[in-house]
């Protein structure tokens, strides 16, 4: 039968490939943009322990439908300290088991249906009118057009059992022995780690199944490399990230090595199980159905899926008792004397049981605010160059933007129905401060970075070293934070005049200071201008309200008379 390669052949393979991972994309974006935040919350809320763990990552990765996306998730939250490395450790083998809903699903056999559903999708998420619906249709549309796909590419790929040349070098991917199984299993894993997507290689694998061209002891094998390749996205996105951030990819990296070679020298004795496993699922996947006068396996993608959750529930019983071992051992990958730099991104006073107690937790939320802007004063650290200061100003940015919203969370917290006046006023100048401690940070990142960017001149770099002198020197008033008598005072008023002598100063320089430098330096007088007045409006909010609690309320004091060691406020 003479067959024209492009219109029977590459047109619907690519079309069909391009199609099913358009439908991945539509199904995940649409998924998570309903859930995806409610996901992350409940992640960081539920997954204290490794049982609570996989199984808050099974069901949340079996919702969104990305392990791909949980385990970049995972990744975040271990590098905002939200949840550490055990439990992360545990919701990464959840994650494999949730994934493998998806696998089971694209096995059904929709087919051609799948464009027409497609289309009524499509055309609900053009003319709805919220965004709730629209991203409902998205995701729906994305499952359609899964199916149309694969259905695509295993019409497309059926042609090449009639040419004797393709047909020979497929063959020689038969995982008949214990060589050939690890062929096929690599050669999964580097495509996979190529489209960063297991889902769209098991669905490549079960279109070459469907059409005849894999066996299907050859195709199980290849969904097997599949979960092996998964992990390479997991490792790109920790790699800018903390060293506990990095442990959780190795986590899931190391995870899936093992389990497939623990599988691999049990595979042909799980083929005789999945074989016989199958007689409740459609009998023999090896055995073709004709259809249109065409030989087609629509059981082989069954199989794969079949499989597919069975290798990742093995793999989790196997390995579950071993996530503290894993943990331990993690913990010393890559540790060198780099790990005693303090992780700012990570609260470390603020203890969750103690939200409740305004005795433990202004404390805490003082102390933590401190850490902050401790953490603020090293931009100054960067823009001069210091030895010890942090490497890169925007790593140290998203760090301290993680705390402070961690601080500001916490403390939001501890607001309650029927508090008194007196406390929620407390409550409320804490957040205050916490929002100018922001704006001060975020003053002192600009410094860093606009002089990280500007090369400047000898002259130039006098005056800025001057500048960011100046600025250190003002920040002396509120830091440390609990500071009796500071040894400078926090009005802005006295430091105004030195800017503007500064100021004077870079104008008169005329030629002898290039354009470009001139104006990077009024701009840090600005930064350092509002560097004063944020430091100004920190010590007032301060001295606005006592930061003094008393350890409890004595039992005879009316609840509306409640006090924080000042006089009484009426509620």
């Amino acid at each position: 039968m003479q067959v024209d390669i492009f219109t029977q052949v590459v047109v619907p393979v690519i079309g069909g490939l391009g199609i099913f991972m358009l439908g991945l994309e539509f199904m995940s974006n649409g998924i998570q943009s309903l859930a995806v935040n409610k996901m992350r919350a409940l992640l960081a809320k539920i997954a204290g322990t490794p049982v609570k763990g996989v199984m808050a990552g099974t069901f949340i990765t079996g919702v969104i439908q990305s392990s791909t996306a949980m385990t970049v998730m995972v990744v975040g939250l271990v590098n905002a300290g939200v949840i550490g490395l055990r439990p992360a450790i545990s919701v990464i083998m959840g994650a494999n088991i949730g994934t493998t809903l998806g696998n089971g699903l694209i096995a059904l056999p929709l087919g051609p249906l799948g464009l027409l559903l497609a289309g009524i999708f499509a055309l609900l998420h053009i003319f709805a009118k919220t965004d709730k619906v629209k991203n409902i249709a998205l995701a729906c549309m994305g499952f359609a057009l899964i199916f149309y796909g694969l259905n695509l590419m295993t019409g497309g790929l059926r042609p090449l059992r009639s040419m004797p040349e393709v047909m020979g070098v497929i063959s020689a991917l038969r995982a008949d022995t214990y060589l050939n199984l690890l062929y096929c299993v690599l050669i999964a894993a580097g495509i996979t780690a190529m489209i960063h997507s297991s889902s769209a290689t098991i669905g490549i694998v079960m279109g070459l199944g469907a059409a005849g061209i894999l066996d299907w002891k050859t195709a199980v094998a290849f969904s097997l490399g599949a979960d092996l390749g998964t992990t390479i996205t997991s490792w790109m996105a920790s790699l800018n990230l903390s060293k506990n951030a990095k442990r959780a990819a190795y986590a899931h990296i190391s995870f899936n090595i093992i389990g497939v070679a623990v599988t691999i020298p049990l595979f042909f004795v799980s083929m005789d199980v999945l074989a016989w496993a199958m007689q409740w699922f459609g009998g023999d996947p090896g055995v073709p159905v004709v259809k249109d006068g065409k030989e087609t396996f629509p059981l082989i993608p069954v199989a794969i899926g079949l499989y597919s959750t069975f290798f990742n529930i093995f793999n989790t019983a196997l390995l579950f008792p071993f996530v503290g071992v894993f943990e331990r051992v993690l913990s010393k990958v890559g540790a060198s004397t780099l790990d005693d730099v303090e992780d700012y991104s990570q609260p470390r006073f603020l203890t969750p049981g103690a939200a409740a107690d305004p005795a433990l937790a202004v404390p805490a939320i003082q102390r933590e605010t401190g850490r902050y802007l401790e953490a603020a004063r090293l931009f100054l650290d960067i823009a001069k160059g210091t030895e010890n200061a942090p490497d890169k100003v925007e790593e140290h940015y998203a760090a301290i933007d993680i705390l402070n919203r961690e601080i500001r969370s916490y403390t939001s917290g501890m607001f309650q129905p029927d508090m008194p006046y007196a406390r929620a006023d407390l409550v409320a100048s804490l957040i205050e401060e916490e929002d100018h401690t922001a704006s001060l940070g975020e003053t002192l990142y600009q410094i860093a970075r606009r002089i990280e960017r500007q090369p400047f001149g000898e002259l130039g770099r006098g005056i800025v070293d001057t500048i960011v002198d100046q600025v250190s020197d003002a920040l002396r008033a509120i830091i440390p934070i609990d500071q009796p008598n500071p040894p400078v005072g926090a009005e802005a008023a006295p430091r105004l005049g030195d800017l503007l002598a500064l100021r004077e100063r870079c104008l008169r320089l005329g030629a002898e200071l290039p354009w470009t430098e001139r104006g990077a330096i009024l701009a840090l007088l600005g930064s350092a201008e509002r560097a004063y007045f944020m430091i100004e409006r920190i010590d007032a909010e301060r001295k606005s309200v006592s930061r003094a609690v008393p350890a409890s309320r004595p039992a005879e004091q009316p609840r509306g008379a409640e006090d924080f060691g000042g006089a009484a406020v009426p509620a």
